[in-house]
């Protein structure tokens, strides 16, 4: 039984009533930011944090990453659980649908990687250094730098 359990009534709260989800979605580009889809997106991730990353927990504390022989070496599950996250398009939310990405607004984003780090904050550091750069290459990447590694962060 996991211990995380999102907050998912303060979430839905707080971009309702106070970010105003109804009226970023009315902007170019978040259209899809609807308050179902929304919910929709929260419900999973809730899952996910919970299901995959809170019991991973304790692993990644206690074996931790390491280096051996040339290769980086990931605590029991993280891999897996680093697949599923892939499999869950869980990379794309925030990217442009241009570089393969779900488009959506950071507002949305913002709440699915609070799960993550309240449930496993060593599994989501690898996901939200790729976020930064991602997002950096997006503002002020060159056209090249941007096709060659925009598609791939994207995807995970």
């Amino acid at each position: 039984m996991s211990a995380y359990a999102a907050p998912l009534k303060d979430m839905r709260f707080v971009l309702k009533e106070l970010a105003g989800l109804s009226r970023i979605a009315q902007l170019p580009g978040c259209q899809e930011a609807t308050p179902d889809t929304v919910d929709a997106i929260l419900e999973e991730a809730a899952k996910f944090a919970s299901e995959v990353l809170d019991p991973l927990n304790y692993s990644g504390d206690q074996e931790g990453s390491r280096w051996d022989q040339g290769k980086v070496i990931t605590p029991k599950g993280f891999k897996e659980a680093y697949r599923k996250y892939v499999e869950g398009g869980w990379a794309a939310l925030p990217v442009a649908a241009e570089w393969g990405g779900q488009g959506l607004p950071r507002l949305v984003s913002t709440p699915v990687e609070e799960m993550w780090c309240s449930a496993n904050m060593s599994f989501s550091l690898c996901p939200m250094l790729t976020q930064g750069a991602l997002h950096a290459l997006e503002l002020r990447g060159s056209a090249k730098l941007q096709q060659t590694f925009l598609p791939k962060m994207a995807s995970g």
